[in-house]
């Protein structure tokens, strides 16, 4: 059976390619390599100026540009129509998208038109099989989505047999983003889209561009909390720990869910996927959930009161003591280390 390509909605910021993007460009590259088809980029934009390249660096053989001044700045129903354009131009098997706040508003408006099925903020993508017990028809290479569902406490693995594309939007981080093939080369493919009014109802009077506070999947170093902190005043501590680490702060879902700090700096399966060269754990037992976001990390540092947590399990290092004692000893370690070197 010859399949059509694994397609990727192209998020950018109208000169650079989103790393979600590029993340799920890799991903499309594995599974199309195990369909034995194609890469497919959709990138609606005001110009395409160097993006296309990017996205051939990362695996993609086609590049669907939609250009148009309409679609300078994200917009919902021009986006839509744009998307559904390339569709129909490509026919792809499979079609993804960032779990962002533009993916999770242009997925289901791009799914409802094409009356296919879509899964939201998968977290893992494979091929599989499957057998209809009433029917007993068989289907082969079908996209496995995979999902926490019931507040992270079950892992659902969605399938879409009848209907195609099979669509999903895929959360930031945790899709691998691989070295770019620099030399790799692909074809841009032009694709024409006109406007209505209705189309174009919604206007952008004005943008403004706040960059993040917290770069939880950009970071090397990540000190994280979770319920053994004990408030929101002892984050403070870990707080410090980050800054002199030049590290950013993470919390485990049970920390966010007490108020003590805001969910931007979640990681778990219900949070952000990270995977920094070091993770310093404290107070955070280490359960399925939050293992799930973080066990790619180079090197695991815990501190915990109960030896028998969880997170010992997997920890490359190991600290039983109170956080209180230990954090504050760690600090005052490394800045006499750096202030050795320095001399």
């Amino acid at each position: 059976m010859k399949y059509g390509n694994v397609a990727v909605f192209v998020q950018h910021n109208g000169k650079k390619v989103a790393d979600v993007s590029l993340q799920l460009v890799c991903k499309a590259r594995e599974l199309a390599d195990e369909l034995n088809t194609g890469v497919s980029a959709y990138l609606p934009c005001g110009a395409v100026k160097t993006m296309p390249n990017e996205l051939f660096c990362m695996g993609a053989d086609n590049v669907y540009a939609i250009e148009h001044k309409e679609l300078a700045d994200y917009r919902s129903l021009p986006y839509t129509k744009a998307v559904l354009e390339a569709v129909k131009s490509d026919n792809p098997y499979i079609v993804l998208f960032g779990a962002t706040k533009t993916g999770r508003d242009l997925a289901p408006r791009v799914a409802s038109t094409l009356k296919s099925g879509l899964t939201a903020d998968c977290t893992e993508l494979k091929l599989g099989s499957y057998t209809d017990n009433k029917t007993k028809k068989e289907y082969n290479n079908l996209l496995y989505q995979i999902r926490p569902a019931f507040g992270g406490n079950i892992i659902a693995t969605i399938i879409n047999p009848e209907r195609h594309p099979q669509m999903a939007t895929v959360r930031e981080g945790v899709m691998k983003m691989k070295s770019p093939e620099k030399k790799r080369s692909g074809k841009i493919i032009p694709v024409t889209v006109e406007f209505n009014a209705v189309d174009l109802a919604v206007k952008v009077i004005d943008k403004v561009i706040k960059e993040k506070k917290v770069n939880l999947t950009g970071a090397n170093i990540i000190v994280s909390g979770g319920m053994g902190v004990g408030s929101r005043e002892n984050f403070a501590i870990l707080q410090q720990l980050a800054d002199a680490l030049g590290a950013e702060l993470g919390a485990s879902r049970a920390a966010v869910d007490q108020g003590w700090i805001s969910k931007e700096h979640q990681v778990g399966q219900t949070g952000v996927t990270v995977r920094p060269k070091l993770y310093i754990a404290c107070g955070i037992s280490g359960s399925i959930q939050h293992k799930a976001g973080m066990d790619e990390s180079l090197k695991v540092i815990a501190i915990n009161s109960d030896p028998d947590a969880p997170i010992m399990n997997f920890a490359h290092v190991k600290i039983v003591g109170d956080l209180n004692e230990v954090v504050p000893m760690m600090i005052k370690a490394y800045k006499k280390s750096e202030a050795v070197a320095c001399n």
